[in-house]
């Protein structure tokens, strides 16, 4: 930080004419100078300072907000969701995530940190049954949900807790979620 500053201090002429023997004895108490700090600063009569910077918003501090991204805002949705939605074994979690291009869902207990029952539009028989050209549209997400209560049900699960994965529940989530209430999970 570059910056030249300087400070006038002006006396009276009859002070720096001759010091008087009190400001004496306090220069030689105090070591060199004819007047000390604080008695220069007592006695001065005008004061001014004078700044001069050639670019005055160089040095001062910036503060910049930080834009989220729509990932970040999504993690951070899903962070609180996960807070309070927990999978057990009685009633496992049912995590959704959305891409662009697919759609994935797990039922996963939380306790013991396993999965247990998968469905995605990755699968070869969801593959095989939509006309997959556009991405997950509404229907492919009522398919997906289809498939993943009916994959819960025999394995005997019949009630989930929905994590919708810090996505607005709307759309594609809302109709995969409709979709698996209908066949059977209970949430």
């Amino acid at each position: 930080m570059n910056t030249t500053c300087s400070l006038t201090i002006t006396y009276p002429p009859s002070i720096m004419a001759a010091p008087t023997p009190a400001a004496r004895s306090l220069s030689s108490a105090r070591g060199s100078g004819v007047f000390p700090s604080p008695l220069r600063l007592r006695l001065a009569g005008d004061i001014s300072v004078q700044c001069q910077r050639s670019k005055p918003w160089q040095h001062m501090p910036s503060i910049e907000a930080k834009e989220a991204t729509r990932r970040e805002s999504r993690r951070a949705r899903h962070e609180r969701v996960r807070k309070k939605v927990h999978g057990t074994t009685e009633r496992p979690r049912m995590c959704v995530f959305r891409s662009n291009k697919h759609l994935y869902v797990q039922v996963i207990d939380d306790t013991k940190m396993h999965t247990l029952a998968a469905a995605s539009t990755m699968q070869k028989p969801l593959i095989e049954e939509i006309d997959y050209a556009s991405g997950p549209t509404v229907e492919v997400a009522k398919k997906v949900g289809e498939t993943i209560a009916k994959t819960c049900l025999e394995k005997g699960i019949s009630k989930v807790a929905f994590d919708r994965g810090g996505y607005p529940y709307h759309g594609r989530l809302q109709a995969l979620a409709e979709a698996a209430r209908e066949h059977g999970l209970l949430f």
